[in-house]
């Protein structure tokens, strides 16, 4: 089968990170997560004093990010650095992904990780996911979903990484953050949070992640065989 590119979008808690690492996995590609990107951007910019909306100063933060994915060994699973840091878990909290929202409203920004994600994407043989990827970042990819879940189920599931993670502010704080993240991530001015009109719909709200996976595995076959 020809390596294609599979772009990823959905709001957040979606479980489009699990399943585009289940997607990878099965067809042996690269998992690229966009959101990391900012994560890691907005935690750099919290250590160094630069506030979240000042978008020139974060801009001129992206180049000296040496950032990149390590894979622990005898997994599958892939880890961000910068440089000789594992950041993935500096990155994962909600603080930071609020950061995170906030930093990637800025258009600056955008542009100064826009190319970054393009050069990863156009390796082929990528699942990349975001909120932007099949409309902005990557429109030309070969396969395109906008996988969503009812906010309710989404909820619970950042609960429940809440709880793994020994943070817990309570599943109706979580159900909040998560209605005023989808209001922000949809509304911003530049590449707001939307589903591209080629993209394939998946709600995987009474879904496992396997059987997203499964879907979008069986999606990508079907246009790498008529690519």
């Amino acid at each position: 089968m020809r390596p294609i590119s599979i772009a990823i979008d959905g709001p957040a808690s979606s479980g489009k990170g699990t399943v585009a690492r289940l997607v990878a996995q099965a067809l042996d590609y690269q998992h690229v997560d966009s959101g990391a990107l900012y994560r890691a951007l907005a935690w750099v910019a919290q250590n160094r004093g630069v506030p979240w909306t000042e978008g020139e100063a974060l801009a001129a933060l992206v180049p000296g990010m040496d950032l990149g994915w390590r894979r622990i060994e005898g997994s599958f699973s892939l880890r961000l650095h910068l440089g000789e840091r594992d950041v993935e878990d500096a990155i994962r909290t909600e603080a930071i992904g609020q950061g995170a929202s906030d930093v990637s409203k800025l258009p600056e920004v955008r542009a100064a990780l826009l190319q970054l994600q393009r050069d990863w994407g156009d390796r082929g043989g990528v699942v990349m996911d975001g909120r932007d990827i099949g409309t902005v970042v990557w429109p030309q990819a070969d396969l395109k979903v906008f996988l969503t879940a009812s906010v309710d189920e989404r909820a619970r599931r950042r609960h429940k990484e809440q709880v793994r993670r020994g943070v817990d502010t309570g599943l109706a704080s979580v159900r909040q953050d998560l209605m005023a993240r989808d209001h922000q991530d949809s509304t911003r001015a530049v590449a707001p949070l939307r589903q591209a009109e080629d993209a394939c719909f998946l709600d995987t709200t009474s879904l496992a992640p396997e059987e997203a996976a499964d879907k979008v595995v069986a999606w990508a076959r079907r246009a790498a065989g008529s690519a």
